[in-house]
């Protein structure tokens, strides 16, 4: 399989059981509604576990734009190869949000929560403070980040993408799975932890595009905070990293 197809598959597979597991909880008539926090959580982590299970043999299983970035930064992934891996992530988040909307598509016809609804596809503060949202989103993904690179094979080389296939997929399915569950359950309530910036803005996009009955606005000013903030978090480890290792 070619790396970019690996990585859209990987993400469209993350994002159907992410924006699932939420709209499961969260809207009206399902029979998951209400089952908490802690089954999104997991629900989230089972999504990293089966994209990383697709992706990781062809392409390292990045499926997230920040992971891509820290590597590069990190020098364990050609930048070259940056742009169009963050192409293939937005397209598979888009897809997968797309099709969990399918899935859910009676359900959210029928729940009044217009919060709820927008938060089933992308992410959003619980208090609304700007400087500590960014904070928020910058932690969590610099522990995503941190972690994966210092757990990753440091044989690994950035040089052809071949011998560069490092990511979430090289640190195995599982450990990153817990690693995504840990951060939502220690880290996530104060933003909906995105750490990802495919995983907002495909969502949100989508969110944006398709008929739902009585739906709010997809609130585009707060997204550029789930994409810088994960940015800087991923930087940020890499910077760490090198001047550790």
């Amino acid at each position: 399989m070619h790396p970019y197809l690996a990585e859209f598959l990987g993400t469209m597979l993350l994002l159907l059981m992410g924006v699932g597991v939420v709209a499961n909880v969260s809207l009206k008539n399902s029979f998951a509604n209400g089952a908490g926090w802690v089954v999104i959580t997991f629900g989230w982590g089972f999504g990293v576990f089966i994209g990383v299970i697709v992706a990781g043999p062809y392409s390292g299983a990045h499926i997230n734009p920040a992971v891509s970035i820290g590597l590069a930064v990190a020098g364990k992934f050609p930048w070259q190869e940056v742009p169009p891996y963050i192409l293939a992530q937005v397209a598979g988040a888009i897809s997968g949000a797309l099709i969990a909307w399918l899935q859910f598509s009676d359900h959210y016809n029928l729940t009044e929560d217009k919060d709820a609804i927008l938060g089933t596809f992308c992410t959003g503060p619980a208090i609304k403070n700007t400087p500590k949202n960014l904070f928020s989103e910058l932690t969590g993904t610099f522990v995503l980040v941190f972690v994966v690179l210092y757990l990753s094979d440091a044989t690994f080389s950035a040089g052809s993408l071949p011998d560069a296939k490092i990511g979430l997929g090289s640190v195995g399915a599982l450990p990153v799975a817990l690693l995504v569950v840990g951060i939502g359950m220690s880290l996530g309530g104060t933003t909906g932890y995105a750490i990802n910036p495919a995983r907002d803005l495909g969502p949100r996009l989508v969110h944006t595009l398709v008929p739902i009955k009585g739906k709010r606005d997809s609130n585009w000013p707060y997204a550029w905070i789930p994409v810088v903030g994960p940015t800087a978090g991923a930087s940020l480890a890499a910077v760490l990293y090198l001047a550790i290792m």
